[in-house]
């Protein structure tokens, strides 16, 4: 990686960047740590004309380029993202800050007008509100967060964003499988995780907390809540996870777990997304070979615009 006189990432980080990269692609992708990203934002039909909301940002100045893959999303200068949350549009709920990685959950998921949909660990609410705008405002969706102060931030962004069919509870998503068996047409669980596709080298704190010790502990909790979210799943319902993390032991492991345990009765569906930073997640990690389903599921690489991301698309086979 070229010096750039920026703070360099931590060493074990960059091991398993080395082991997990395509090796033609690695220098690129390591090289979006040191960039400063645009801002991307989402238009939110359900507080006003989405054509509208556009012209308004563009008289306001904001020059917003449209993203190719989803019509609602766009990116601005990064230096005006301050402008950008002291503006009417974003103030009135008619925009969400939203990275464009997490803007590829709900589109997976794809959940439908009517259906009744779990969001497992939904804080701060971007995806839930998203997902409510997909849905327009019609069916039970139902928002779970176990952090008290995040459950408040929560609701006070999907009150903003005018997500009025959402149910909130303040519980640990491990628990709703139990409490709610075989309840869900869809569920989202985009799983707390070591975040390290959020690593920047233009800020150090974004790794202060990080530690190969940190992925076991968050794929302890991951462990629980992908449990938690195939039992209140219906047979024949869809389950999509994903995290923000790039060490197999959060993604695809945590995903073969379940495979090889009730493989017989769930199926990896592919993840129809036309990115072209996008490729198959792992079948094999440190000599072991994993399930190959996981073929089907989806690495997002980082780049100029965008996170990385994981995504693996599940159906649970009707009985």
């Amino acid at each position: 990686m070229t010096d750039t006189g920026l703070p360099p990432l931590p060493v074990p980080f960059l091991a398993l960047m080395e082991e997990v990269l395509p090796p033609d692609l690695r220098d690129a992708c390591l090289a979006s740590f040191s960039q400063e990203k645009p801002t991307s934002l989402r238009l939110n039909p359900l507080k006003g004309d989405p054509d509208e909301t556009r012209r308004e940002l563009e008289s306001a100045g904001f020059d917003p380029v449209p993203v190719s893959w989803y019509p609602l999303a766009f990116t601005v200068d990064g230096e005006r993202r301050r402008a950008l949350t002291e503006s009417p549009p974003f103030r009135e709920g008619r925009i969400y800050i939203q990275s464009l990685s997490s803007m590829t959950a709900p589109l997976a998921l794809a959940p439908e007008p009517g259906e009744t949909v779990l969001d497992l660990a939904a804080a701060p609410g971007g995806k839930t509100a998203m997902m409510a705008a997909m849905m327009e405002n019609r069916g039970r969706l139902s928002a779970v967060e176990a952090v008290r102060g995040r459950f408040f931030r929560m609701k006070a962004n999907l009150d903003r964003q005018g997500a009025t069919m959402v149910r909130t509870y303040l519980t640990d998503g491990r628990s709703v499988g139990r409490k709610c068996p075989e309840m869900f047409d869809r569920v989202l669980l985009d799983a707390p995780c070591s975040s390290e596709a959020r690593f920047t080298r233009l800020n150090p704190e974004s790794w202060a907390h990080w530690s190969p010790r940190k992925v076991e502990e968050a794929a302890r909790k991951q462990r629980g809540l992908i449990r938690s979210a195939l039992e209140a799943l219906r047979p024949g319902g869809l389950l999509l996870y994903c995290t923000c993390s790039f060490s197999p032991e959060e993604n695809e492991l945590i995903v073969n777990d379940v495979l090889r345990r009730d493989g017989n009765n769930l199926r990896v569906c592919t993840v129809d997304l036309p990115l072209p930073n996008r490729r198959p997640g792992l079948t094999r990690w440190k000599g072991k070979e994993l399930h190959p389903d996981l073929a089907r599921s989806v690495r997002i690489l980082p780049d100029r615009l965008m996170d990385g991301f994981f995504l693996c698309l599940i159906r649970k086979l009707p009985e």
